[in-house]
């Protein structure tokens, strides 16, 4: 199973909205080889760590695609940068964010990618819409299931349900 988590929380020149972004990225993902499969419901969270900047939107989406992990995440990064992403200090405000979760359960340690990602763990606005895509998901060297991740979670991680819809 091949994870994405999608995330952004400022307005995106050509896109708009950042829930108008991540799904206009939903959408360029099958343009460039990448098949989305199942999706998350959208959810609202809270910047981690707290400061002040906007809230998030964020997803996952379960993909299929036949490139190795090292092309997808360079497809990943393509696409960030056609919509506009600057990489600048950690944590900062962005237009859109799409990181590799997981791949097939595959253990990856190179300076340009880490699988599973680090920091999935710590992460309300990973895990609970992960949980929405792949219930049964096991952390691949743990193998914690995802709902025994949402309940180690550390406290003051605000996350919401976003039921509105897109703009189509």
């Amino acid at each position: 199973m091949i994870l994405i988590a999608f995330g952004g929380n400022l307005d995106s020149p050509e896109h708009g909205a950042p829930r108008d972004t991540l799904a206009a990225a939903l959408a360029v993902l099958a343009a460039r080889g990448v098949r989305v499969v199942a999706q998350s419901r959208w959810y609202r969270t809270a910047p981690v760590p707290a400061d002040d900047q906007p809230w998030y939107v964020n997803l996952v989406a379960q993909v299929e695609t036949d490139l190795p992990p090292v092309a997808l995440l360079a497809v990943l990064q393509a696409i960030e940068r056609d919509f506009g992403r600057v990489r600048g200090a950690r944590n900062a405000a962005r237009i859109l964010d799409l990181d590799l979760i997981d791949y097939d359960g595959r253990t990856v340690r190179t300076p340009d990618l880490v699988l599973p990602h680090p920091r999935l763990s710590e992460r309300a606005f990973v895990l609970m819409p992960l949980r929405d895509v792949a219930p049964d998901w096991r952390h691949p060297q743990s193998d914690l299931s995802v709902s025994a991740l949402i309940a180690a979670l550390p406290p003051g991680q605000a996350i919401e349900v976003d039921d509105v819809r897109a703009q189509d």
